[in-house]
């Protein structure tokens, strides 16, 4: 047996890599709420989308509260870097030519919400920051899994220099590419979530979210937003563009 199958088979026994849980987690399809729908009379469509959504919500408040934010997902040798990192996107045709063209110069990250701190940064400010490299698993909710390099700011240190209320809900993350996503706080305060501005030692690419993405390495991989250009710490739920279609909000490990 080879590192990368015996890692593998030791993510799985461990619940981060399978995929009938990834499964589970888009469709929010269980014995729950299998039970749920035989248990009662479904009139129409309108009240089998509003059991499927209640079980989806007991879902993600369960996946909370089973989360241990000092639990640290899973880090790999760099021998087993997964090259070349494969592209997905929410956008179709799924090409990395759709991705978008950022000017750095012309970058700015703005921060709004419950921050004391709520200056826009540019691309120089951010790569100025201390950084630190993880080597994990990105776990993608259509199956397939690969191991990447990153680098970047943790998370946590950016939230404590803009002076983020740690008290609030959610983390929402606003991108260039339109797409939109957000996390709960004890994700976003968890040491393995970081702003990725590096790739395998290589500027984070254009087609993997230049300038900067969110790497989360407890979360499904939808979870990871890319080109992002807006970070607001707040209270109100926000969703994301996912999870208008029914993937679990949470969708964490």
């Amino acid at each position: 047996m080879n590192d990368e199958t015996r890692y593998i088979l030791q993510d799985a026994a461990r619940g981060l890599d399978v995929p009938t849980r990834r499964l589970f987690l888009r469709n929010a399809l269980g014995l729950g709420t299998l039970a749920m729908l035989s248990g009662c009379e479904v009139i129409n469509g309108f009240g089998a989308e509003r059991a499927l959504g209640a079980m989806s919500d007991f879902n993600d408040r369960a996946q909370a509260w089973l989360f241990d934010p000092n639990k640290l997902a899973r880090e790999y040798p760099e021998s087993m870097i997964t090259r070349p990192f494969p592209f997905n996107s929410f956008y179709t045709p799924n090409s990395p030519d759709l991705a978008p063209i950022i000017d750095p110069a012309d970058f700015v990250l703005n921060i709004t919400g419950l921050a004391e701190r709520r200056e826009d940064w540019t691309l120089r400010q951010l790569y100025a920051l201390p950084r630190f490299t993880q080597i994990t698993r990105h776990i993608c909710i259509e199956g397939w899994s690969a191991i990447g390099k990153w680098t970047g700011v943790r998370f946590s240190d950016f939230l404590a220099r803009i002076g983020a209320d740690r008290r609030a809900k959610y983390v929402t993350f606003r991108c260039d590419d339109n797409y939109t996503t957000s996390i709960d706080m004890a994700t976003a305060l968890h040491p393995q979530t970081q702003l990725c501005f590096w790739m395998d030692d290589q500027i984070l690419p254009r087609a993997h979210g230049f300038p900067m993405k969110l790497r989360v390495p407890t979360k499904l991989g939808f979870k990871n937003p890319k080109h992002i250009g807006e970070i607001e710490i707040g209270n109100d739920y926000a969703g994301g563009y996912w999870e208008t279609y029914g993937y679990n909000w949470f969708s964490g490990l």
